[in-house]
């Protein structure tokens, strides 16, 4: 059985956005929190996810992460919005 791929978008302490992709969202999550997670995020913590999306497989979460990345930031922040 393959796996359910998500999406999600963190908003780091220094205000900036980071986009990635997981199959355990709150897992990856603790991992970012806990400076074991991407390079990007160590030391810019407190972070908050504003943002997830199932995407299905790895390879369909793979190709959004590229789609939301190529936005610029007022437009994920959109992305982010209509989530709540």
């Amino acid at each position: 059985m393959e796996q359910i791929w998500s999406l999600y978008i963190l908003r780091c302490g220094d205000g900036t956005l980071y986009t990635g992709i997981a199959v355990d969202v709150d897992a990856r999550f603790r991992a970012h929190a806990a400076g074991k997670g991407a390079k990007y995020t160590r030391g810019r913590g407190p972070l908050e996810i504003l943002y997830r999306e199932v995407c299905g497989s790895h390879s369909d979460a793979l190709k959004r992460e590229c789609a939301v990345k190529a936005l610029p930031r007022d437009e994920k922040l959109k992305l982010c919005k209509r989530e709540k």
